[in-house]
């Protein structure tokens, strides 16, 4: 088992730092044993944009070529990874606040940096918003039919990223039913506002569409949605697998406790 214990400070990225510092503590599931340290901004950059990795392979449309990646700060990094995994020969536009940002981040990863967001979402195949925006940075006219968005950069009820008309005409999928009426701004304001009825609007966790529970998407021109808040369990995962290739890898520091 695991315990991942955070501080989050917002002004940290003009530090040139990851707002999310602090660890996880892998534990033996047997005896509690402390096994493990990890570097929590790194596990939880790679595994957050991993697991948008695996809703887009089950959410996009097969000949999904195109990617807008809004914000440029480290889950952009991330996320132009992940994408770059699935999708080696995407054509990825970057978007931030400051231009020269999203310039420096698009010549390191081979993508290409735009000036608005507009620029970016207009005619993308895949969106993926990952800002620390607390008012939405979308507009539904920016989405051409069958584009799939990751809903990313907001994680507390009173943040959001997504525009309420996006958010009630799009086919809505999230990690956990119970967090996201719970703790996502996206699904909160949108509620509040009227553009959704309630929780009959998520169509589905992920988890069911990848054991085939539920179909995902239907058709081509489907406009879908994954909200990403984050699990417990993939913390404990990432952390496990972290540790197992540092051990085969020789990396790392050993320790007697």
């Amino acid at each position: 088992w695991a315990l991942k214990e955070m501080a989050v400070n917002p002004a940290n990225p003009t530090r040139g730092m990851d707002p999310i510092q602090g660890a996880v503590l892998l534990h033996d599931g047997d005896d509690g044993r402390l096994l493990a340290v990890v570097n929590a901004p790194a596990l939880t950059a790679i595994r957050t944009a991993a697991v948008t990795a695996v809703a887009t392979r089950a959410l996009a449309r097969p000949d999904a070529r195109s990617v807008a990646i809004i914000g440029a700060g480290v889950q952009g990094r991330a996320h132009i990874d992940a994408m770059r995994a699935i999708l080696p020969d995407a054509e990825i536009r970057v978007w931030s606040r400051t231009f020269a940002r999203a310039e420096a981040l698009a010549t390191a990863t081979r993508c290409r940096a735009v000036a608005t967001i507009a620029d970016a979402a207009r005619n993308a195949d895949i969106v993926c918003t990952v800002t620390a925006s607390s008012e939405p940075v979308t507009q539904r006219a920016w989405f051409a039919p069958g584009c799939h968005i990751n809903a990313v950069g907001s994680s507390t009820a009173l943040t959001r990223e997504i525009d309420g008309t996006t958010y009630a005409q799009a086919s809505l999928f999230v990690d956990r039913r119970e967090s996201t009426v719970g703790e996502s701004g996206d699904y909160l304001f949108a509620l509040k506002e009227g553009a959704i009825a309630g929780p009959e609007h998520i169509r589905a966790e992920l988890g069911d569409v990848l054991i085939g529970a539920h179909p995902g998407r239907t058709s081509a021109g489907e406009l879908t949605l994954y909200k990403s808040l984050g699990l417990a369990i993939q913390d404990l995962v990432a952390a496990e697998v972290a540790v197992a290739n540092a051990r085969a890898g020789g990396i790392g520091v050993e320790c007697d406790w």
